[in-house]
């Protein structure tokens, strides 16, 4: 019986923002990451969206007890899509695994309404910059849609729940990156 795996291509990179157990550099075929917003959630967030002959870097991990009740909790925001034939992985027994990705019927462009919250971007960057070095992030950036959002600067008061400390190198490599973006940088107001 396949062991049930999911494929995680934002912040489920991040090994410091869940315990989810036996986590494995991956590649999923045929999708792209998005920058969305939906009216489920106050921000906007990734979602995989299909893009055929695109690959993007991920992780996948073990799905504690074959319960995805937990990890359903956390992308509440999601689909639970099966992706087992798309994904290349270093796994030897059988796996059954799923990426979470939200409808395109659900989801809009972010608006300064509903930005990108640079601590989300920051721990997204931060796992990419650990599991698969500089040429790793810098392939997330252009495989990831959805540049011209808008980003809240809220690093001294991040909104992200699961916000982690990024080093000097984490942060310029970030600021870097989004300097050559035709991003916008909103500030954060003063509460």
């Amino acid at each position: 019986m396949a062991e049930p795996y999911f494929f995680g291509y934002g912040s489920l990179v991040n090994r410091a923002t869940h315990d989810f157990a036996d986590p494995h550099p991956a590649r999923l075929r045929g999708w792209c990451r998005a920058w969305r917003h939906t009216d489920l959630r106050p921000v906007a967030f990734l979602t995989a969206v299909p893009a055929p002959g695109v690959e993007i870097d991920g992780m996948i991990a073990h799905v504690p007890g074959g319960d995805w009740e937990a990890l359903d909790q956390r992308e509440w925001a999601y689909d639970r899509v099966p992706a087992t034939r798309s994904v290349s992985h270093p796994v030897s027994t059988p796996v059954d695994i799923a990426v979470y990705a939200v409808p395109e019927s659900r989801h809009t462009t972010p608006t300064d309404g509903y930005p990108i919250l640079l601590s989300y971007l920051d721990v997204v960057i931060q796992g990419y910059l650990r599991e698969f070095g500089e040429s790793g992030a810098d392939r997330f950036f252009a495989t990831t849609k959805g540049w011209d959002s808008p980003i809240l600067d809220d690093r001294s008061a991040p909104r992200y729940p699961r916000h982690q400390q990024l080093t000097a190198d984490q942060t310029a490599y970030v600021d870097d990156r989004l300097a050559a973006l035709p991003v916008r940088i909103v500030t954060a107001p003063v509460t």
